[in-house]
C-alpha cells in the first residue's frame, strides 16, 4: 500500500489500530489530466489488469455522486455513466490516466434494489479487490455532505480500518449547502467517526458542479504516485 500507516492506541473495546495519513506538502507544479482511457470492466480482482500502475479506488453509497466526481476529476463529461438510478456500476471499472495510474470505479454500497445473492456477490468482489490488490494506493470514500452521518458509511470506514486498507474521505455535493450548513454537517460526521477512531483521515471537500477539490485531489494522487514503487517482476 502506498500511504504510510501508524499505530494509534484506541480505547478498550474499539479498534486496536487506526490509519493516519500523512499530510503531503504542497508543490508548485500542478497535476493535469491529458488522457483518460477506459480499460474495461472486470468481475473480480484476479481478472483485473496486471498490477503495474498505482491505483486509486472510488467508492461510496449508491447515489453519492461518484460518477459525477470521477468525470470532474478526469475533465470529461461522460467518462463514468451518471444515472439517477442507484446501482449502475456493477463491476470493477478501470480507467488509465495519462498512462501513469489507474482510477478504479467500484460499485456502491447501500445497494439499490437488487437480490440478496447479487448483493453478496458485489460485497465479495469489492472486499476481495480492496484487500488483495497489490497496487492499490488508496481508497477514496465518498460521503454525501447533504445528509446526516449514515450507518453504512461508518460501518464501511470502520471495516477499512480493521483491514488496514488506506483511505481518505471526499465529501461530495458540497455546493448545495451554505458554508455554515456544510461545516455543521461535516463536523457531525467527524464526531461520529471519533466515536471509533482516535484520529481522522485526510479529507477533501469536493463539488462536481463547481469543480471544488479537483486540484487538491489530483495533487494528492501525484504526490503518492511519486513515492510508488513498482512491484518486482516475477522470474
Amino acid at each position: 500500500m502506498g500511504i504510510p500507516a501508524i499505530d494509534l492506541p484506541l480505547e478498550v473495546g474499539r479498534f486496536a489500530r487506526a490509519l493516519c495519513f500523512c499530510t503531503l506538502a504542497p508543490k508548485a507544479r500542478r497535476m493535469y489530466v491529458s488522457e483518460v482511457e477506459f480499460i474495461g470492466s472486470f468481475p473480480s480482482e484476479e481478472r483485473c489488469p496486471p498490477p503495474k500502475l498505482p491505483e486509486y479506488a472510488f467508492i461510496g453509497r449508491s447515489n453519492v455522486g461518484k460518477s459525477s466526481l470521477i468525470n470532474m476529476l478526469a475533465g470529461r463529461k461522460n467518462l463514468a455513466k451518471v444515472s439517477q438510478k442507484p446501482g449502475k456500476t456493477q463491476m470493477l471499472n478501470f480507467f488509465r490516466v495519462d498512462k501513469a495510474w489507474h482510477l478504479v470505479d467500484l460499485p456502491g454500497y447501500g445497494y439499490a434494489r437488487i437480490s440478496k445473492k447479487a448483493r453478496l456477490s458485489w460485497q465479495r468482489m469489492i472486499w476481495t479487490y480492496l484487500e488483495q490488490r497489490l497496487t492499490l494506493q488508496c481508497a477514496f470514500v465518498l460521503i454525501d455532505a447533504n445528509v446526516p452521518p449514515q450507518e453504512s458509511d461508518i460501518l464501511f470506514i470502520n471495516r477499512l480500518g480493521e483491514l488496514q486498507i488506506p483511505f481518505v474521505l471526499a465529501y461530495t455535493k458540497t455546493d448545495r449547502l451554505n458554508k455554515p450548513q456544510l461545516e455543521q454537517n461535516i463536523n457531525s460526521f467527524r464526531q461520529e467517526l471519533l466515536r471509533y477512531w482516535s484520529s481522522l483521515p485526510r479529507e477533501f471537500i469536493t463539488s462536481a458542479h463547481t469543480r471544488a477539490g479537483r486540484e487538491e485531489v489530483l495533487n494528492f494522487i501525484r504526490e503518492v504516485n511519486a513515492a510508488f514503487q513498482p512491484l518486482p517482476r516475477k522470474k
